[in-house]
């Protein structure tokens, strides 16, 4: 759920003309816009070290965008080619054409994109709502989907955390207006330090460079006149789906997950409970589990090496690249 971006950036040079504010790009990385059906996604990359290396497929969540993955991405380089997706409405990817934000819609989205890049399948990743979709998508299509790595996974609680309703209360009809009008006087500085105590386990992790970025990011969505409605309604959208039941529940779904499974949680996590790590490795047939007690929300920003060395295992397991 982090809107928290990481230093060493570079701004990308031919920003759109739908934006005021360029995005910025690390170095290694390049931007595209693909164009599918109802939909435009923006895709950043990061080739691998070498050719045929097997794809991978990077997934944020909430509030966050594909410069969430820029920490995690060179770290794993030389064994994946890997792609960090926008979400529809988030970083900056448009809004669907249909204003279809709940989790299968997004689902969709990263299905028609794999559907049309014929990458699959793709080691898949996702933090967050990222991690419902992800599910989804395993669940749906294990054709899509060699190896499954989950970053605390918006996966349905029976009791939340006291810290996570402000964002459950989003998908209140009306919440978001509110909200925003509630907020109007913060600054981009005020805003982002929210973020950061929210989603890390430690803020003081984040450098002085990486703060200024993040405010600059900041600032660039909230000038976007759909930020309010895609954090609403997306919010909407995780609430809906932690009230199905049957087979499209999502833990449902996670006992239909084939691929092998990585489950990545942290002890100081403010939006997904550390206790929920039990139960999702039990649902995900033959998973592995990663407990960081010192990591917020936002692992694979917070502790990106330790991520990746068990993401390595998994591939290594898996047959490797």
């Amino acid at each position: 759920m982090s809107s928290t971006e990481l230093p060493e950036t570079r701004t990308a040079a031919a920003p759109s003309a739908s934006r005021t504010r360029a995005v910025r790009v690390a170095d290694g990385e390049e931007l595209r816009s693909v164009a599918l059906p109802g939909l435009t996604l923006t895709v950043r990359a990061r080739s691998g070290a070498r050719s045929g290396l097997p794809p991978a497929l990077y997934v944020h969540g909430l509030g966050g965008s594909s410069q969430n993955w820029s920490a995690l991405m060179p770290l794993l380089a030389d064994l994946v080619d890997g792609e960090a997706v926008d979400l529809p409405g988030f970083g900056d990817s448009p809004p669907p054409d249909d204003g279809n934000y709940s989790v299968t819609g997004h689902a969709r989205a990263v299905i028609r994109f794999l559907d049309a890049a014929g990458r699959g399948p793709v080691h898949l990743f996702g933090n967050s709502m990222g991690g419902a979709v992800a599910t989804r998508v395993a669940a749906v299509r294990p054709d899509l989907v060699r190896t499954l790595t989950l970053v605390s996974p918006a996966l349905p609680e029976l009791r939340a955390q006291r810290t996570a309703w402000p964002t459950a209360l989003l998908a209140v009809p009306g919440a978001a207006p509110f909200f925003a009008k509630l907020t109007r006087e913060w600054t981009a500085e005020q805003r982002v330090k929210g973020v950061l105590s929210l989603c890390y386990g430690d803020p003081g992790r984040v450098t002085e460079e990486g703060f200024r970025h993040a405010v600059e990011e900041m600032e660039r969505r909230l000038e976007l006149p759909y930020f309010w409605d895609a954090m609403a309604r997306s919010s909407r959208g995780i609430v809906d789906a932690y009230t199905l039941g049957g087979q499209h529940g999502l833990w449902r779904q996670a006992e239909r997950v084939l691929a092998p499974t990585l489950l990545v949680y942290g002890g100081r996590d403010r939006l997904v409970s550390y206790r929920m790590a039990r139960k999702a490795a039990a649902a995900f047939r033959g998973s592995r589990l990663l407990s960081l007690p010192e990591a917020g929300h936002v692992a694979m920003m917070e502790y990106p090496e330790t991520v990746a060395r068990a993401v390595r295992d998994l591939i290594a397991d898996d047959g490797g690249s």
